[in-house]
């Protein structure tokens, strides 16, 4: 029986609080500032949790310094100050990380006056990072060889963060949390729709892998659906005055080009911000803005070829990249905000067109939509719908609870002992390429590494890798199976872990020791979800690796 079976069951016909539609970073953060404060959750997603937007992020969490361009400085403020949380509580899951600028020639700001922005970034995020450095042309070239500086005029290097795992990991740490307070948080359930009914909202509800349906109850009920969130709310009869609109944005993965532990950042063509971010010892590349009609999109040929010219037109690279050097793709949406009756931003520019996230009240039937959200804005998103459902009637027991954060200094010191004892290195901060075994275990599973401890020290093997050149050992994919709602090799390899990224599906699929994997995470039903992963895929929503995968809806 699977992590699922019994969440389920307790599912169906159940009464809760507050229920939560999606599991991507906003449905997450509401489950657990809300259980953790003593309301009774419960979390549906249709997919895989974090199965589409909140999956296809650029690993950042970064306060939004190019919001100063459009005078956003609340905004701007806002998300530092999370960043800022996020690096404070959470500091092996959240790093700070240099992004190193490069400017070229006829820019539209010069390079002093970028700096000085970057300075008043430094600033509005209350100084709580390292503090930015000019740069100039030949100091770029000495220090980051990698760059083509033929054009540039120098730059800048100031601080954010980055998210050293992979997003759906850190959106599936506030599953985790939720559950660990009694959550029943459920992949793979459908919403089919609600009514509202002598004070209560009865849900429609869909086992998706079964096909059983049933009604759970409600006293409120949050739509976190991410881009179907308008979509949802048809399904509810729910009037709002904000709507989505929708901003794709793709990224490529290549073999890493460079082996310094920074984020090169450019403008692009189209005068973005444009990334090339460390992931392991793969490098992501992007992104995209691209204005689409809805969220069900994919990597077309001009997106790929816009990441493959940017890029190499501003590196020096033994040969330009090609198509043949992808190994994954990312595609996601961006659901931004604008009003119900806007035409989507009108006349404005698109790229200015504002990343904030807003929470629309049903006040008189306690139902809260919400509207855009960012990974960095999280810790804002979960306060303020904790505080939203308190106002709307539905107690919250313990107001002021944590409900972030990793565990205390004492947990740390008695895991990182017994790391130590069993030769699993230190957890003293490691750039990616060196992280020892003890950092990534407690970086992915928190006070539960020390299960993982307990499992190595009575099993040897289970220190193997799970796959040859992999870091995940055959004791994490057994954990995972055990207890992360692994539904598919998808959920595995592609949100619990990054492996179909780094390693791309071909590869996974030509691997012979995949059928451990799939042994250890489903025992006797291995082979179908083997052949499940195998099929070709559809040409679907948010497509995510070279070979293209079907990534389900958050509603």
């Amino acid at each position: 029986m699977s992590a699922r079976d019994p969440l389920l069951h307790s599912l169906v016909d159940a009464t809760v609080d507050v229920l939560v539609v999606g599991g991507g970073i906003n449905g997450a953060v509401a489950a657990a500032a809300l259980q953790s404060r003593g309301v009774k959750v419960a979390l549906v997603d249709r997919g895989d949790f974090a199965s589409v937007t909140s999956s296809s992020s650029s690993y950042l969490a970064w306060g939004g310094i190019k919001y100063l361009e459009s005078y956003e400085f609340g905004l701007v403020r806002k998300l530092c100050t999370s960043r800022n949380h996020l690096l404070r509580a959470m500091p092996s899951q959240v790093r700070e990380m240099r992004f190193y600028v490069s400017l070229e020639r006829g820019f539209r700001h010069g390079r002093w006056f970028l700096y000085a922005g970057a300075l008043f970034y430094w600033f509005i995020g209350n100084f709580f990072t390292r503090r930015p450095r000019l740069l100039s042309r030949s100091t770029i070239a000495t220090e980051e060889p990698t760059i083509d500086v033929q054009h540039s005029v120098g730059g800048f290097e100031y601080s954010d963060a980055i998210l050293p795992d992979l997003d759906a990991r850190f959106v599936w740490t506030f599953v985790r949390r939720a559950l660990r307070h009694g959550a029943v948080a459920v992949n793979y359930v459908e919403s089919l729709g609600a009514r509202w009914q002598d004070g209560l909202w009865h849900v429609q509800l869909r086992d998706v892998r079964s096909g059983r349906t049933w009604t759970t109850k409600a006293r409120a009920l949050v739509n976190a659906a991410g881009p179907w969130v308008d979509a949802h709310n048809q399904l509810t009869t729910t009037t709002t005055a904000h709507r989505h609109v929708f901003s794709k944005g793709i990224h490529l993965i290549v073999p890493r080009l460079t082996p310094h532990d920074r984020v090169l950042t450019f403008f692009a063509d189209d005068g973005r911000l444009f990334f090339v971010i460390p992931m392991g010892d793969r490098t992501c590349v992007g992104t995209t803005d691209t204005r689409v009609p809805s969220p069900d999109t994919h990597v077309a040929d001009d997106d790929r070829s816009f990441v493959l010219e940017n890029i190499n037109k501003r590196l020096r690279l033994p040969r330009p990249l090609t198509a043949d050097d992808v190994i994954a793709e990312r595609c996601g949406v961006r659901p931004l905000v604008v009003g119900a009756d806007s035409g989507g931003g009108g006349n404005r520019d698109w790229f200015q067109l504002s990343r904030k996230h807003v929470l629309d009240v049903d006040g008189a039937r306690r139902h809260v939509s919400v509207y855009g959200g960012k990974l960095t804005d999280c810790v804002n998103i979960g306060e303020e719908i904790a505080r939203t459902i308190q106002r709307l009637g539905v107690a919250v027991p313990s107001p002021h609870a944590p409900w972030y954060g990793e565990p205390g200094d004492d947990v740390r010191a008695r895991y990182a002992a017994r790391a130590a004892a069993l030769g699993l290195g230190t957890l003293d901060h490691q750039a990616a390429l060196d992280e020892s075994i003890a950092a990534r275990l407690w970086r992915r599973y928190g006070d539960d590494a020390v299960l993982l401890l307990d499992e190595l020290e009575r099993d040897p093997a289970a220190r193997q890798p799970a796959l040859p050149g992999a870091p995940d050992l055959r004791c994490e994919v057994a954990y995972a199976g055990r207890k992360e709602m692994v539904t598919t090799l998808d959920d595995y390899l592609r949100r619990r872990t990054r492996l179909l990224q780094t390693r791309g599906r071909d590869a996974l699929l030509a691997e012979p020791a995949l059928r451990d994997v799939a042994a250890l995470l489903f025992g006797a039903d291995a082979e179908a979800r083997l052949a499940e992963f195998s099929a070709p895929p559809a040409r679907v929503p948010a497509t995510d690796e070279h070979t293209s995968t079907t990534a389900s809806a958050t509603a």
